[in-house]
């Protein structure tokens, strides 16, 4: 797939649904020229097409008597006269009520609730100039008609009339189109007022039906009723008035219908990209809201969606550099008190001599030890696939195992204690840390409270590894295992120790069989 076409790339480019509304963080200068260019535009555009239309249908199409000398005068003076006097009026008043309604946009602050229903309204409000300068044409016209030539009153009156009606509501949604970018301005904040929602998408999407098609049709009706009023209009004529006026309702319902979809599918198709986005991965993702009915308050919804996705990972993470990825699994899959018997290696590690350290440097060295400590530990328990359990004070405890099945646990508990070893004497010169590792049964599961839960493993060799690294410390090495675990461990690792003597660890009642490291 092309970059242009991945939905991040979409969203980025095009976040309005259309390249011809510009970038979501345009400056505000910017956008006020963008979009009373095509406010303008859109404006002279449908209402040139409009009376056009109105004018051909009524003069040259539409069956009646043929016009007297002050009917042509009519036509040929007071109509361009008339349309171009509505389009300077028009346009000068659009556009200080535009500019008036969205100043607070070029002012570059967020939009007062006033500010907001003002701006949402404004479409409606515009296209409400465009409304009465047509219906305005359309009594005007038809009384001088009436006067002139009564005949043809009813012609006149049909043809402005459904030409002001799909001229105006097209110019609505091109009007709301241009919008949008301000509109998500104005919806940063604050949600689409419940008043605007009351319409609704239900109520929208009628009305459009009944101007796309019914209007129309209506119109196509009246025709048919002219026609039998004239009695003397021919089958070729009529013929001709037909497919003339059936391919005027086709193009003018299917403008209104897809003009009416694209701004149903606009916002719908921004959740649905958005929505891809989040799948692969990115929580980041938010898309403007710039629709004012209940497509606003989907757009509004995802975006709160998308905040609480990205706050719970972001709990999620930091839950787990608590407590591990793995336990926060355990967590979400079993949330109630308890454990199991699981067959683990446990490695426990202690610094040695941490009460003189911290007595002998400010505190604020002596956690910058222990972390550069805790990092070494965490860096080779996570490399060998180990679960860091616990910090407590200057030791580690960590299990291999739980909660996450180990194939060679008590194998890679040795790794780790060896690997420890050597890099905690070349990069913690300053102190010593002793370890040790054994293998066993234990109770691997959450113990606490139904307030307070933590997981944790207990039992005997965890004590045991706990004694060992206290021996430890006074070892060459700083590292003792027990037989145990390396009888345990995998045929490649046992041969890296070699058994010692028996000793009875302080607590213990059974005495525990030593391992050192083979090379010491």
């Amino acid at each position: 797939m092309m970059p242009e076409g991945r939905p991040e790339v979409a969203l980025r480019r095009r976040p309005f649904g259309s390249w011809l509304l510009g970038p979501a963080d345009q400056s505000p200068r910017a956008l006020r020229i963008r979009v009373q260019t095509l406010l303008t535009t859109f404006s002279i555009g449908t209402n040139v097409i409009g009376a056009i239309v109105v004018f051909v249908l009524a003069v040259f199409v539409l069956p009646g008597p043929s016009a007297t000398d002050d009917l042509v005068l009519i036509r040929t003076v007071a109509f361009p006269a008339y349309f171009l006097a509505a389009l300077l009026i028009g346009a000068v008043w659009s556009t200080r009520l535009a500019l008036r309604v969205t100043n607070w946009v070029l002012e570059g602050r967020p939009a007062t609730r006033n500010e907001q229903i003002a701006t949402l309204q404004l479409p409606f409000r515009l296209t409400m100039i465009e409304v009465l300068l047509w219906f305005i044409a359309t009594v005007f016209f038809s009384v001088l008609t009436a006067f002139l030539q009564p005949e043809s009153v009813l012609r006149v009156l049909v043809t402005t009339l459904d030409g002001g009606i799909v001229t105006c509501t097209a110019s609505y949604l091109l009007t709301e189109f241009a919008l949008r970018p301000i509109a998500a301005r104005a919806l940063l904040d604050q949600p689409p007022p419940r008043r605007l929602l009351a319409a609704g998408l239900k109520a929208r999407t009628v009305f459009f039906w009944a101007v796309g098609s019914a209007v129309p049709v209506l119109g196509l009706m009246l025709t048919a009723v002219l026609a039998l009023i004239e009695k003397d209009v021919s089958a070729t004529r009529l013929s001709v008035i037909i497919l003339v006026l059936g391919t005027v309702v086709l193009v003018c319902g299917w403008l209104l219908t897809m003009l009416s979809a694209r701004s149903v599918v606009a916002p719908v198709r921004s959740v649905r990209l958005a929505l891809t986005v989040i799948g692969d991965g990115d929580l980041d993702v938010r898309i403007p809201v710039f629709d004012g009915t209940e497509l606003g308050s989907l757009q509004a919804g995802f975006n709160r969606m998308a905040v609480g996705l990205a706050e719970r990972e972001r709990l999620h993470d930091l839950f787990g550099r608590y407590v591990g990825t793995e336990v926060v699994r355990e967590a979400l899959d079993k949330d109630s008190l308890g454990g199991q018997e699981r067959f683990v290696a446990v490695l426990f590690v202690d610094l040695a001599g941490s009460t003189k350290i911290a007595a002998a440097r400010p505190p604020a060295e002596v956690v910058e030890l222990l972390n550069r400590f805790f990092a070494v530990v965490v860096d080779e328990v996570d490399r060998h696939g180990g679960f860091v359990n616990k910090f407590a004070g200057d030791a580690v405890l960590a299990v291999f195992g739980a909660p996450a099945e180990l194939p060679d646990a008590a194998g890679s508990a040795l790794r780790t204690g060896r690997a420890l070893a050597t890099r905690l004497a070349d990069e913690l010169p300053e102190a010593t840390a002793g370890i040790g590792v054994t293998a066993g049964i234990v109770v691997a599961g959450t113990v606490g409270d139904v307030r307070r839960h933590e997981y944790t493993v207990i039992g005997d060799p965890v004590n045991e590894a706990a004694r060992l690294s206290d021996l430890a410390k006074t070892t060459t090495q700083h590292l003792i295992a027990s037989m145990t675990a390396v009888e345990k461990a995998d045929p490649e690792e046992a041969p890296n120790w070699r058994p010692a003597e028996k000793t009875t660890l302080r607590g213990r009642p059974r005495p525990t069989h030593l391992a050192y490291p083979a090379e010491s």
